[in-house]
């Protein structure tokens, strides 16, 4: 059985202590903290727990074959590199790192040494989101024309990021998991409204060679907690909906055609506005999902959905939207 150690108890981490304890497909042995408390708490909740507060004893112990990285988004490439280079199979929480070039790098690390390298982009393995991907590839959309995202509620904030590098992340490996395509085309604009070094308000747009467009609006300054997304084709249009407690996924038969003109100056719309169905979809929370098919991948040699190329890709995007990016400044009149 795959022996799995846990680096980070933070905001995320003990979510991931949970599943881990929870399957059956692992062990889940050793665990690292700064935060000698944390470690007390999770020691108390798993019986027979290791705890290290020094990740280098975690990572040179031989109790553990792989490591799952919960921690602040700068460590990641090191700690993502030190366990690599230490043998073990690697899942980091999402972004893989904090820079496209680390990222590649850990993705040509692990190629070379043989091991697992897997990046946590948990909404990649919802069923909702995974149902959208079938619809898309069998053609049951038609063409896509555009995607919307909003992902907006009142804070968390991070100390760490901007709200672009904690939400929109998700959303970019939503996209590019759909579309598989990297976009042609990006930017964005954003506003830092509470914290001045750090956009708490932003969207990003891109394009895409085969034709769709996307936006996605992210926001720690919301009255009210928002997970949508829409994606309209040529035959059908998909409303995905996560805070929906049962029909998170509705496909509507709707669209708008034009029918080719019989004379000079004729020009019809035709609307079509059929049925709605929700799909039966599986509950199975997307976190443990995800950490089963890292198992999976360690013990097949399976490629991981979310691997080393894909984390660096969503990465990339991020990269292309921010640096040709425009940000809405205090007007300088107003400036004390």
């Amino acid at each position: 059985m795959i022996r799995i150690g846990l680096i980070g108890l933070g905001y995320w981490g003990p979510n991931l202590a949970r599943v881990l304890s929870q399957t059956s497909r692992c062990d889940f042995s050793a665990c690292c903290d700064l935060d000698s408390q944390r470690l007390q708490k999770a020691a108390r909740q798993y019986p027979g727990l290791q705890t290290f507060t020094n990740v280098d004893e975690l990572l040179e112990s031989d109790t553990i074959d792989a490591v799952v990285i919960a921690t602040p988004i700068c460590t990641h490439y090191d700690l993502a590199q030190g366990a690599l280079l230490r043998g073990k199979h690697v899942f980091v929480e999402k972004p893989l790192a904090d820079t496209s070039a680390k990222a590649r790098e850990l993705d040509q690390l692990a190629l070379a040494t043989g091991h697992t390298l897997m990046a946590g982009h948990t909404f990649v393995y919802s069923p909702p989101v995974v149902k959208i991907k079938e619809l898309i590839a069998a053609g049951e959309l038609g063409e896509i024309s555009y995607l919307s995202f909003s992902r907006v509620n009142l804070g968390l904030y991070r100390k760490d990021v901007d709200v672009v590098w904690d939400l929109a992340v998700h959303d970019v490996s939503i996209l590019l998991y759909w579309l598989d395509e990297f976009p042609i085309h990006a930017c964005s604009f954003g506003r830092s409204c509470i914290q001045k070094a750090k956009r708490d308000v932003a969207n990003l747009w891109f394009q895409f060679v085969s034709g769709p467009i996307a936006w996605c609006e992210v926001s720690w300054l919301s009255p009210q907690k928002m997970r949508r997304t829409c994606v309209v084709g040529s035959k059908r249009m998909v409303v995905y909906d996560d805070t929906e407690p049962s029909e998170k996924l509705k496909i509507y038969d709707r669209g708008v055609s034009m029918r080719q003109p019989e004379n000079f100056g004729e020009f019809q719309l035709t609307y079509r506005l059929g049925d709605m169905v929700a799909p039966n979809l599986s509950n199975t929370e997307p976190l443990l999902i995800e950490i089963e098919h890292f198992i999976d991948c360690i013990e097949t040699g399976a490629t991981p959905r979310t691997n080393g190329n894909f984390g660096a890709e969503v990465v990339s995007a991020i990269e292309m939207a921010t640096n040709l990016s425009w940000r809405v400044e205090e007007p300088s009149y107003l400036a004390s």
